[in-house]
């Protein structure tokens, strides 16, 4: 045992060397608040240096991950309703986990309780919070979980998730910290990256807009601006399906003009009802209308099958106001992709306004090209009748009158016939004067009316109404004549389903592709006995020959009568 002046001695060399851990402790905490503030910096800078969204959500949840030393990290999207979530981006889970895990959460739980109280949630333990109900199968154990809001101006964005700090340590408060400073700049950086989205969007509108107009007031074709149109809403909005339909003249329907995307031909030519559609009803209450899913959508006939794997859609009229619509653009989203937002509609109907607005434009520049073509017309009829064929006339009374004085016989033969030969030129011109005068009137309805009519007609005797589909320029390239054959053989093969097919369902396709005209009907009856009487076919087949076309009969896919009747356009 030393004496009292040796433990003098050590006294102060151990109040020295706690001094100095101590002092080092210090340095080593300053040390590591320092690194980490560089790291939050860094972590800053990265988020925001991206402007696309996408990329931008995933580098906040990297970012949080490395801040806080977490091994799972997650960002949830707040849907639009502020009560689920409607996107998931994770970190330190592979995909293969993630198919064996299934859906991603939709604010459930844990989750849930973040999105119901956005404040700072920190747990040692994620089973013993009153809210958890557990993970699914093949989900990885989680215990130590911190939970913080993303704010985008004043408004709840989403919210991040971090589980399993690493080592077994708990969640701080220095944590709770250093991510709710994250999520403040994930807010600024998110808020930017939306604003550069909506400038890139709209710029693609404008675009679009621009070169619809450009395309209408250099004459293209309606039908070819149509298709533009539709083309560029469905690639904008990231559109599986886009549709544009048109009323028909005296029908109170609507046929779908022009269908691009998925499953397209199961669109194109179709006849809508005005209360049986999405289209119809955006056109009979010219305002758009959406809808969350339309294969499901109970205000939507499900007949014809259509809408296999589509989901959220929504339906804006071209054009409103004194003129009305002029027809409505359907656009369609894979199932489970988003709902279209109030904003997306608003922008697609600006879009649908300004493109009616350059319809119109278009129609006027080409009624004022009309009408200076008729003025032309009616000043050339005005010369002719004034000027050319006044001195005819008085060339023909001039050489009458000289022919009494011609002796030589053969003479006066050839000037007889000089004066014939100028009164059938008067005709001539004549008629040519009328025909410069002569308007188009109005005749009776095309073969498109008609054919919306018989079935209309068709319908309360079947007990159903046949789906209807006509595609190609049936009103123009189709002759009278064979569109009266076509009427007729539709009106008779209907009657016969009436008669003999106790059938539930029928469908007609009328088309032509400028040489040939094809009608087809089938239904999912008891189809044509054996032996049975045939007279009526045999008419139909009568008139498909004397046009050079050919009536055949088969079987339809649900069993029942296919009748497919065929005739070329011009006579071979």
């Amino acid at each position: 045992m030393g004496s009292p002046e040796e433990a003098r001695v050590r006294l102060p060399q151990l109040r020295l060397d706690e001094l100095l851990e101590e002092l080092q402790a210090r340095l080593d905490a300053a040390r590591g608040t320092r690194d980490r503030v560089h790291s939050l910096l860094e972590a800053v800078l990265s988020v925001g240096r991206e402007l696309d969204l996408e990329q931008v959500l995933g580098r906040i949840v990297e970012a949080a991950a490395v801040l806080v030393d977490a091994e799972y990290a997650a960002l949830g999207v707040i849907g639009p309703g502020g009560r689920s979530l409607s996107a998931f981006h994770t970190v330190g889970i592979s995909e293969e986990q993630i198919a064996r895990i299934g859906p991603y959460p939709e604010g459930h739980g844990i989750l849930g309780e973040l999105i119901r109280h956005p404040e700072p949630l920190r747990l040692a333990k994620i089973s013993e919070h009153p809210s958890s109900y557990g993970f699914p199968a093949h989900h990885p154990p989680m215990n130590t979980f911190l939970g913080v809001p993303i704010r985008v101006r004043d408004q709840i964005f989403g919210n991040l998730y971090l589980t399993e700090k690493r080592g077994g340590a708990q969640f701080d408060e220095e944590d709770v910290s250093v991510t709710l400073t994250l999520a403040v700049a994930a807010g600024v950086a998110i808020d930017n990256a939306r604003l550069y989205e909506e400038s890139r969007l709209r710029e693609r509108w404008l675009q679009a807009n621009a070169e619809i107009t450009h395309r209408l007031m250099s004459g293209d074709p309606s039908s070819e601006v149509l298709v533009v149109i539709a083309e560029r809403a469905g690639e904008i909005t990231g559109s599986a399906l886009a549709a544009v339909a048109l009323p028909m003249e005296d029908s109170g329907s609507l046929a779908v003009e022009i269908a691009v995307g998925m499953d397209a031909e199961a669109h194109r030519g179709l006849i809508l009802p005005m209360d049986k559609s999405l289209m119809g009803l955006a056109f009979s209450s010219a305002t758009p209308v959406t809808s969350t899913d339309i294969g499901q959508d109970e205000r939507i006939s499900p007949e014809p099958p259509r809408f296999g794997g589509l989901g959220p859609a929504v339906a804006v009229p071209i054009g409103t106001g004194e003129t009305g619509a002029r027809g409505v653009v359907l656009l369609a989203r894979k199932a489970g992709r988003p709902v279209f937002t109030a904003n997306e509609t608003g922008t697609l109907q600006a879009f649908a306004a300004q493109a009616a607005v350059a319809m119109e434009l278009a129609e006027r520049r080409r009624d004022a090209e009309e009408v200076a073509v008729l003025k032309d017309r009616d000043r050339i009829a005005r010369d002719l009748h004034d000027l050319a064929i006044q001195r005819l006339f008085a060339t023909g009374m001039t050489l009458q009158s000289v022919g009494r004085f011609i002796e030589h016989g053969e003479a006066g033969e050839r000037v007889a016939r000089a004066v014939d030969d100028l009164d059938e030129t008067i005709k001539l011109i004549r008629s040519a004067i009328f025909g410069l005068r002569t308007r188009d009137g109005k005749g009776e309805a095309g073969l498109r009316a008609r054919a919306v009519r018989v079935v209309g007609e068709a319908a309360p005797m079947l007990g159903f109404a046949p789906s209807l589909r006509m595609e190609g320029l049936l009103d123009t390239d189709v002759p009278k004549e064979i569109a009266d054959h076509l009427v007729a053989v539709l009106s008779e093969s209907l009657t016969n389903i009436v008669r003999h097919a106790q059938a539930s369902l029928a469908e007609v396709v009328l088309v032509t592709d400028g040489r040939e005209v094809r009608l087809s009907v089938t239904d999912n009856g008891v189809g044509i006995p054996s032996g049975g009487r045939r007279s009526g076919l045999r008419n139909l087949a009568e008139r498909a020959e004397q046009l050079g076309g050919r009536l055949e009969l088969g079987e339809g896919r649900d069993g029942g009568t296919a009748l497919v009747w065929q005739a070329p356009l011009r006579k071979p």
